[in-house]
């Protein structure tokens, strides 16, 4: 089964799917998000806040979170780990993480 996690605000991806998490503030990351929007491609995940990342997927859809692009490569680095630990993001929304065994 595959690995999943949350890009905030109770969306969750598959981990497989990414091929890129990108930060939105240069002109050509707003293009593509532009060119995305034409194509029927974008996905809004930002439940109306501010977009911190953009995410590429595989089937070129381009995904937008408020959550930062470090905070997601460190849930995407601690889900190979094994164990699971629930946290909360900021709007308090419950977040599945998986955590170094080491010591348990």
């Amino acid at each position: 089964m595959g690995k999943f996690v949350n890009i905030g605000f109770g969306n969750i991806i598959a981990s497989s799917r990414i091929v890129a998490i990108l930060a939105p503030s240069s002109a050509p990351m707003k293009r593509l998000k532009d060119e995305a929007r034409k194509q029927g491609k974008l996905i809004d995940a930002t439940q109306g806040r501010k977009t911190r990342a953009i995410i590429i997927t595989d089937s070129d859809h381009i995904i937008l979170s408020g959550i930062q692009v470090e905070t997601m490569a460190q849930r995407i680095n601690s889900a190979s780990s094994g164990i699971a630990s629930v946290e909360r993001d900021s709007s308090g929304v419950s977040d599945i993480k998986e955590i170094s065994g080491e010591g348990i």
